[in-house]
């Protein structure tokens, strides 16, 4: 494929990240410092825009969206928490969660802003701006639909199962995963930013869960597919139990094509950094395994797309992925397409 990249060296990138949940946010919060043309890394970005799932029906995004029927703000908080500039006390107020036994406990501030500020406007989309701008936020967010979509999964037995939180343990039993209603649609400045992109993230995150619903939305795996953006799929570090048992990298990227066959990767990002014996050992326990570091021989592709092996595991008990260490390598992914263009 012939990207449409920079025209010269010294231009911004633009990139939009597609997920949800934790995954997304980790990787927003290792970009925005490249957000810039006063940043002094070897590339910078011009523009950042985060497309986020909105199929979450647990937690404190479950309730609010049953008894106001509003979309959840749980992932879309955690995104504008992680592009916020101002990572002191108001990101520490939109990520505070109320204790006790009362109507409140279990709500996080930042959900109930989002949720008061949608009232007041009358639109969710119009809320998520007004508040990242209240966060100055170093990028925009955009809900993958605005319709009250859930998200239903047909398996193996000839079941049907409706909700994010049974889904995401049905994985192995899922045949086809779908939205209710199915005729959502994206925003169209959404849509517009896919198709200005420079580079296109999906990951990482749960697949069946974050990175999967994005795409059931109408037009958006198109969009994906019509872009001339560099495609990267980050790989998440571990199985999920329930989710995503024993599924290999190559099976995650496969089962999202499922969906979204037209979408072509370039890249896919892989750690390959072991994780301690004690995190194998609890991880274990739980029913999770590490991802992409299997094998005495390491694939150099999968599906036609170049792997990208680096160690990007964060300092810590939880296995995660390092912010930086993940953006540095996402990055690097573009300036690899560049650095060809350029050569010719």
């Amino acid at each position: 494929m012939k990207h449409h990249l920079f025209s010269n060296n010294t231009d911004g990138l633009r990139i939009v990240a597609i997920g949800g949940g934790n995954g997304l946010s980790t990787l927003l919060s290792g970009l925005k410092r490249f957000v810039g043309e006063s940043s002094t890394e070897p590339v910078w970005i011009e523009d950042l825009a985060a497309i986020v799932a909105v199929t979450d029906d647990g937690g404190s995004s479950g309730r609010l969206r049953d008894e106001l029927g509003m979309l959840p703000p749980g992932d879309i908080r955690n995104c504008m928490v992680a592009l916020s500039e101002d990572s002191k006390l108001l990101s520490r107020l939109f990520k505070h969660r109320f204790s006790g036994e009362g109507e409140l406990s279990g709500h996080s501030f930042g959900n109930l802003f989002l949720a008061a500020l949608s009232e007041v406007t009358g639109d969710f989309a119009e809320a998520v701006k007004l508040s990242s701008e209240i966060l100055a936020s170093k990028g925009h967010i955009y809900p993958a639909t605005v319709s009250d979509v859930r998200l239903a999964a047909r398996l193996t037995n000839g079941q049907t199962v409706r909700g994010e939180t049974k889904i995401s343990l049905l994985g192995n039993a899922i045949e086809r995963l779908y939205l209710e209603p199915s005729d959502c649609s994206p925003l169209p400045e959404a849509l517009d930013a896919i198709a200005a992109a420079d580079v296109i993230t999906v990951g990482p995150g749960s697949l069946f869960t974050s990175l999967i619903p994005p795409v059931l939305v109408g037009g958006v795996a198109e969009a994906i597919a019509r872009s001339q953006a560099v495609k990267v799929f980050v790989c998440n570090l571990m199985t999920q139990p329930g989710e995503t048992d024993g599924l290999s990298a190559r099976r995650h990227i496969e089962i999202f094509r499922k969906y979204a066959p037209e979408v072509e990767f370039d890249h896919v990002i892989v750690n390959n950094h072991p994780i301690s014996a004690e995190q194998r050992e609890k991880y274990a326990d739980e029913g999770a395994e590490q991802i992409g570091v299997h094998g005495s021989v390491s694939p150099t592709s999968i599906d036609n797309a170049e792997i990208i092996y680096g160690n990007l595991l964060a300092e810590g008990p939880k296995v995660r992925h390092d912010p930086e260490k993940l953006a540095q390598v996402t990055l690097l992914c573009a300036l690899q397409v560049r650095e060809k263009a350029v050569r010719g």
